[in-house]
């Protein structure tokens, strides 16, 4: 349990905020994607885990209507809410570099999302188990650190807005037992961000703004 909770700590709590104070002049995907290897192997050579939690499409084809008709709900408040506060901010990055965008939109969910999802949810949920329950306990985890790494961005807005985003990919994980279903749900999210005008928040470089 100790060993558990130390391993915890340093990878969702001192891994974060050492990239913060350290402020390396890299990207954090490398660091994602090495962290993301970490947690995978650690799950693979685990006889316990089920594998099929890491694409299993049934709990996408059950959960889809679900997972779209509240994507539409939330994104049509967050165009509102864009087009009331920051409308020249509206579909910033479409309109000023589309190709960069249409990048984004293909490679976004493949080199950040997933790679999310196996850190945030399916490593996490299987690891931490005995520390956290297998209930809320997990959930609330499981959306705190995927938060808390957000201050890798340096603004409060990025924490703020995944702090909730990080609730629903957890419930979604948790309900489905599909990290295929979780992740799609997050790329939807993700996607929307950067073309309805809030990628600048997120984005660890120069998008235009």
């Amino acid at each position: 349990m100790a060993a558990l909770a130390i391993e915890f700590l340093l990878l969702f709590v001192a891994g974060p905020a050492l990239f913060v104070l350290l402020r390396p002049r890299i990207s954090p995907i490398p660091v994602l994607w090495v962290v993301m290897a970490y947690c995978l192997a650690v799950m693979l050579r685990d006889p316990k885990f089920d594998r099929a939690r890491l694409w299993d499409p049934s709990g996408l084809r059950q959960h889809a209507p679900a997972i779209l008709s509240l994507f539409v709900v939330i994104t049509a408040i967050g165009v509102a809410l864009m087009m009331r506060y920051a409308p020249g901010r509206f579909l910033n990055l479409p309109r000023s570099n589309p190709v960069l965008w249409a990048v984004v939109m293909v490679l976004y969910p493949l080199l950040s999302v997933y790679p999310q999802g196996i850190i945030y949810r399916a490593f996490l949920f299987d690891r931490y188990r005995s520390l956290y329950g297998s209930g809320w306990g997990m959930v609330v985890a499981s959306a705190a650190a995927f938060a808390f790494v957000h201050i890798v961005f340096r603004n409060r807005l990025a924490v703020a807005l995944t702090l909730p985003a990080g609730l629903l990919f957890a419930v979604r994980y948790w309900q489905t037992g599909s990290l295929l279903a979780s992740s799609f749900e997050h790329a939807l999210y993700g996607c929307a961000v950067f073309t309805i005008g809030l990628g600048r928040w997120f984005y660890h470089g120069a998008l235009p703004r």
